[in-house]
């Protein structure tokens, strides 16, 4: 059993699938007769990730996640199947990257007292030098 060490992760030879479809876009005649498009599934059910990571890699696969717990990733840009293939390999890689940054919590803060008190009365000074320059009331 093979298994690819990807961004820090053990995936196993059988979660990677690999299919080749005609792909559309530049190549004159040549796309018509090769398929140069790259279609990359990664089998979550098949991987042995932790429930957070895996949590976490759902929600940034978004619309290329399917029921069946796959993420597709179409690699379509490049003319030859061997750069689509590595390119469909490197989003695969970022993606999982991604997963694997956990992000730093925000701390809830609120301003002091002082700078409370420093912003109302810079307030009340622009509130008076707004009212200096209106006309003077006549009683």
């Amino acid at each position: 059993m093979t298994i690819y060490t990807i961004a820090g992760q053990q995936i196993p030879a059988e979660a990677l699938k690999w299919k080749f479809v005609r792909s559309m876009g530049p190549g004159g005649q040549n796309v018509n007769k090769v398929a140069t498009a790259v279609e990359l599934r990664l089998d979550l059910n098949t991987c042995c990730f932790s429930t957070a990571y895996r949590r976490r890699l759902e929600l940034l696969a978004g619309k290329r996640l399917n029921r069946a717990g796959e993420i597709i990733i179409f690699a379509r840009a490049q003319r030859t199947q061997a750069r689509n293939r590595e390119d469909g390999m490197d989003r695969l890689r970022a993606l999982l990257s991604e997963a694997g940054r956990v992000r730093k919590r925000r701390l809830k803060t609120k301003p002091s007292r002082t700078a409370l008190k420093a912003r109302v009365q810079r307030k009340q000074r622009l509130g008076q030098k707004k009212q200096l320059r209106r006309k003077p009331r006549i009683d």
